[in-house]
């Protein structure tokens, strides 16, 4: 027999919830999807990066924006801003923020399950 799964983002599988945002995860043909949600002023180590004990992002991303704009910052000091409709590679090594008055949203194919998870190091 052959499956057929259609799952929506509005009601997801896992919600991570923190100052500004939130990433929505649906778990979908052996895959975690993801969805963020950031507020304009949204920073990622401001926001995340305390909550996970980092200082910058450690996973890689694969995804596509749908709406806003976000700027990725390496820790090389490379500096990229995405706009909806771009797809996106980000490497580990990174903070991000929000651009501008508009909430930024875009999906994540690639690194949805280990994002914004964990507990600061102290409390591990």
């Amino acid at each position: 027999m052959f499956e057929v799964i259609l799952k929506r983002f509005e009601t997801p599988d896992e919600v991570r919830e923190f100052e500004k945002g939130r990433f929505e995860l649906v778990h979908i043909g052996g895959m975690t999807i993801g969805r963020a949600t950031y507020e304009p002023g949204w920073k990622w180590s401001t926001h995340v990066g305390p909550l996970v004990g980092k200082k910058s992002c450690d996973v890689a991303h694969v995804g596509l924006v749908l709406a806003g704009r976000a700027t990725a910052a390496m820790d090389d000091g490379r500096v990229v801003e995405m706009k909806a409709g771009d797809l996106f590679y980000i490497d580990p090594g990174h903070d991000s923020w929000v651009v501008g008055d508009e909430p930024y949203v875009s999906l994540h194919l690639m690194g949805a399950g280990d994002y914004a998870q964990g507990k600061p190091r102290a409390e591990q």
